[in-house]
């Protein structure tokens, strides 16, 4: 059965109540949305605990959740009272109110309201969170640990920076065991409360996931390709991972804004995974992520699939990237001991590499999927793909993206809807790219600034463009510009373009929110640190949301796409 979905951030929702940041509640709303107007499943980006950086894609634990994503009201939150959630928001102001997230702002408000929880929270015995601790203790124990010896080292992320007592796992388990012989009280009270906060998290998303079942909408999860090198996954199973590499993806097409991404590549900082030490227990530290992350979602996205057959690794930490722009390889070399970036653990160069490449995917894939279960698997399976990937997606019964304006036949002509393979996942953008509207406006002002005033920078620049809006109308059945000059983006466009999308072969069609409701606005701009990256809030009236969701619910019932979600019993 064909469905429809919507790619939605949790951090940009917006809800009355807030606490500056979207939230449990706030993905609540949409899930209504979504079940009124025949939308099958909302698709999220990973709500694992971020590091620093804030990006969702190098998590500090690969199964714990995000508090920032609790919702704080006294039904959601255990003994808090509703004066002292609207003294934080009086202490959050303006930022209730921005565009941006302040995460740092947000995240010691909320860290407020769970300390003055958990403090009169402490003194009960509450059977539901002794099971919670028992069920998770694996996992959780040394998360817990972990959190503890952040808190302890001044917030610092950086263990491998720690003081040696608490660096590695053994002697830390020996430092804490100290600090509770002379101090149990706290020692256990903090350990007690990164558990609580953990059970708040689980609490709340298992109760959404309950209510997008009753409302027959799915919720789509993400599984990150990795984890942040600071992350509690890369300190208690080092030997699962080659900790002096980190991967990302090869050099692209000349980029002004980007240099390094032009010279060497995007450097991700994530460390690359010592697959061979994983194969040893059965893949066991992926079967545990899916286990939990499928508790929640019943789909899920598997970022950057590629990484599963062969992944570039950089033998340098991304905060030393500033040292290799501009130089050589031979100077790159010279000064990182003859080492460079190069695939992990071979190029797809010649025929037999790829055979093992593929098997190595294989190998690996089947651990996924076999953790999977019932739940359903979509690969982001975009960049330079080798030809045996896709073909092996479909015998593991992945679906993978299609996405128009990439695809195209060697003539240049499209791809169209009805060539896309039935198991696939269509889509104009991730959140990686700009939106439909931001694109087609982009291109055709890239186009007309080369026209008024041509520079041979300009000309690669607005051939790349053209091309992207000549599949765009080709796609879709807009006339194709003969003179180069194309309309501004207007309702008549917008439509005509999702209308194509949900015609399409494909099982998947899924726009993003930026798509659906023709904002401009970026999620994130890869290989950069901008200040804007993974911060958008939405502010969406309701009755923008009612309008839109009625156009594109007529749009789900012409082109044959489920207009009746089925909740799951």
């Amino acid at each position: 059965m064909k469905t429809t979905g919507l790619l939605i951030p949790t951090f940009s929702t917006r809800r009355r109540g807030d606490l500056g940041i979207g939230d449990t509640l706030g993905m609540r709303d949409w899930v209504d949305w979504a079940a009124e107007f025949g939308i099958g499943f909302l698709q999220l980006l990973p709500v694992t605990e971020n590091g620093t950086d804030e990006s969702p894609y190098s998590g500090i634990s690969s199964i714990a959740l995000d508090p920032i994503y609790l919702a704080f009201n006294p039904q959601e939150i255990p003994f808090i009272t509703e004066p002292e959630i609207d003294a934080v928001r009086v202490s959050l102001g303006s930022h209730l109110r921005s565009h941006l997230i302040d995460y740092p702002a947000v995240r010691a408000a909320k860290q407020h309201l769970l300390e003055i929880s958990f403090a009169r929270f402490a003194a009960k015995s509450d059977p539901e969170f002794a099971t919670f601790r028992k069920q998770n203790s694996e996992w959780l124990s040394d998360y817990c640990l972990f959190k503890l010896l952040i808190e302890i080292n001044g917030a610092a992320l950086t263990w491998d920076q720690w003081p040696e007592e608490s660096s590695c796992p053994d002697s830390a388990r020996k430092y804490i065991a100290g600090l509770k012989e002379a101090d149990p009280v706290h020692v256990d009270s903090r350990l007690e409360f990164f558990a609580y906060v953990q059970w708040l998290c689980f609490r709340q998303w298992l109760a959404l996931r309950a209510h997008a079942d009753a409302k027959g909408v799915k919720l789509m999860g993400d599984l990150p390709i990795g984890v942040s090198f600071h992350s509690a996954d890369v300190f208690f199973n080092r030997c699962e991972f080659h900790k002096e590499w980190f991967g990302g993806t090869p050099p692209e097409g000349y980029s002004a804004e980007k240099p390094f991404i032009h010279e060497w590549g995007q450097n991700w900082g994530i460390p690359v995974y010592d697959w061979e030490a994983m194969a040893e227990n059965g893949f066991a530290w992926w079967q545990d992520r899916v286990a939990h992350l499928t508790k929640i979602f019943r789909m899920f996205r598997i970022d950057h699939i590629l990484g599963f057959y062969r992944i570039y690794g950089f033998p340098w930490h991304p905060r030393r990237n500033h040292e290799f722009l501009g130089r050589n390889h031979h100077d790159a070399g010279e000064i990182n001991g003859g080492r460079l970036p190069r695939w992990f653990h071979r190029p797809d160069d010649h025929d037999e590499n790829k055979i093992r490449n593929r098997a190595d995917g294989d190998f690996r894939l089947r651990a996924i999927v076999e953790a999977a279960g019932d739940a359903e698997i979509i690969a982001e399976d975009l960049g330079w793909v080798p030809e045996y990937v896709r073909p092996h997606l479909a015998e593991l019964g992945i679906a993978g993206y299609r996405i128009p304006h990439w695809d195209s036949y060697a003539d240049g002509s499209p791809v169209m809807g009805d060539i896309f393979p039935e198991n696939s996942f269509a889509s104009y953008s991730t959140h990686d790219h700009d939106s439909l509207c931001a694109t087609w406006e982009n291109c055709r002002t890239t186009i007309a600034i080369q026209n008024e005033h041509p520079t041979e920078q300009g000309d690669w620049a607005a051939k790349g463009c053209a091309h992207s809006l000549q599949l765009l109308a080709g796609f879709s059945g807009i006339p194709i510009s003969a003179d180069n000059t194309w309309p501004a983006y207007s309702d008549a466009i917008h439509w005509r373009l999702i209308k194509s999308l949900l015609e399409s072969k494909s099982r998947y069609a899924v726009l993003m929110v930026t798509d659906l409701f023709a904002l401009k606005d970026r999620i994130n701009t890869p290989g950069t640190q901008g200040e804007g990256n993974w911060r958008l809030r939405l502010d969406i009236s309701p009755h923008h949301m009612a309008e839109r969701g009625r156009i594109l619910s007529n749009l789900i019932q012409i082109t044959g796409r489920s207009a009746e979600n089925q909740p799951k019993p």
